[in-house]
């Protein structure tokens, strides 16, 4: 088992693999599959602000609260315990690992990620997470903003329809009970805020690989990325 915390350190020496894309399109599974082949370590950068959608309700810090999220997002107190291709999400020593994964959480961590000051903060704990021997970044802004100049950059997309699908299925298998056009629906807008936000946009990065995961196998996309990712290190 390996622990990753947030440090302020980043060096430009340590090989870096970045997976953007939009929501249920495959980069968590993708990511953790890469960090395990390359044995490098892993960031769920999108799970960052949701820790920190959870971390403001529970500290009561409304979502559009600018000045209460600053402090908040700086001094959050996260970090990942990875194991195999498995990773669990610890903050203030609580495991929010299956917390954070929900639509209302999810829905929380677009409004927070577009404010400004909030994204510098929590951009400066992201880039701590590269050390050695490597890291496989996964978010939807780490080879646009975050790490610029990483070694590979990879653009991982699915249809709304597909993305909403695997929600469902990954959703009903855990019991809960959910509606796939309501699903869809969530999706959609989200899309829509990342796509049109002000603050780093979703988008691919110029050198980005765009990988299309709609009609894909996780093993397909998988061998794809380290096909590319083998060009771009080795």
């Amino acid at each position: 088992m390996s622990q990753s915390s947030l440090s302020p350190a980043v060096s430009s020496r340590i090989p870096i693999i970045t997976i953007d894309g939009p929501s249920g399109a495959g980069k968590g599974t993708l990511s953790a599959m890469l960090a395990e082949a390359y044995q490098m370590n892993f960031l769920d950068s999108g799970a960052i602000y949701r820790v920190l959608s959870v971390a403001a309700t529970h500290h009561q810090i409304a979502f559009d609260d600018e000045e209460g999220l600053v402090p908040l997002a700086s001094g959050l107190d996260v970090s990942f315990e990875t194991f195999d291709t498995q990773s669990r999400i610890i903050l203030e020593g609580e495991d929010v690992t299956d917390d954070i994964r929900t639509e209302e959480v999810g829905a929380g961590a677009s409004k927070v990620a577009v404010i400004p000051r909030v994204r510098e903060a929590l951009l400066r704990r992201q880039r701590g997470f590269a050390q050695t021997p490597g890291l496989v970044a996964d978010g939807r802004d780490m080879g646009t903003v975050v790490f610029q100049d990483a070694d590979a950059k990879i653009f991982l997309t699915a249809s709304a329809e597909a993305r909403a699908q695997r929600r469902y299925e990954q959703l009903k298998d855990k019991g809960h009970d959910v509606k796939l056009s309501r699903l869809l629906l969530d999706i959609q807008a989200r899309d829509e805020r990342d796509q049109n936000r002000s603050a780093a946009p979703l988008r691919p990065a110029k050198d980005a690989l765009i990988i299309d995961s709609s009609e894909l196998s996780i093993v397909q996309v998988f061998e794809k990325a380290k096909e590319y990712i083998d060009t771009k290190l080795f």
